[in-house]
């Protein structure tokens, strides 16, 4: 079975930095994408950064320029490292691998979840 364990949330205060942690165990062959997703109160999941096995990267407009997404694929491990972190910023942040692929299965996982809050 596949876990997604992820690290690194916290309390910062506006313009700080947080540094998230991902890490995927398991019997994994590969892992085509990872990334992380984020939810505020009352408003829908949406992609912060994703990654792709061979380092192509995507963000959302509102991070561009102050998150970055990293990858060590030996670990089968993706980094966020947030930067200027703003309140809006606050959510829960949630990792993502798409096309994980094991002995028995091709699927996506999610992680459980981190919170990351940013006062004013």
């Amino acid at each position: 079975q596949v876990q997604l364990v992820e690290s690194g949330g916290g309390l910062v205060q506006a313009g700080g930095s947080l540094r998230l942690s991902c890490a995927a165990s398991g019997s994994i062959f590969s892992i085509n994408g990872m990334g992380w997703y984020r939810q505020a109160p009352g408003k829908e999941r949406e992609l912060v950064a994703r990654i792709i096995s061979g380092g192509n990267t995507k963000y959302a407009d509102s991070v561009k320029g102050r998150f970055t997404i990293s990858r060590d694929n030996a670990k089968n491990t993706v980094y966020l490292q947030m930067n200027s972190l703003k309140p809006e910023d606050t959510a829960v942040y949630y990792c993502a691998a798409d096309r994980v692929v094991t002995i028995a299965t091709i699927k996506d996982y999610w992680g459980q979840g981190t919170q990351v809050t940013v006062s004013s």
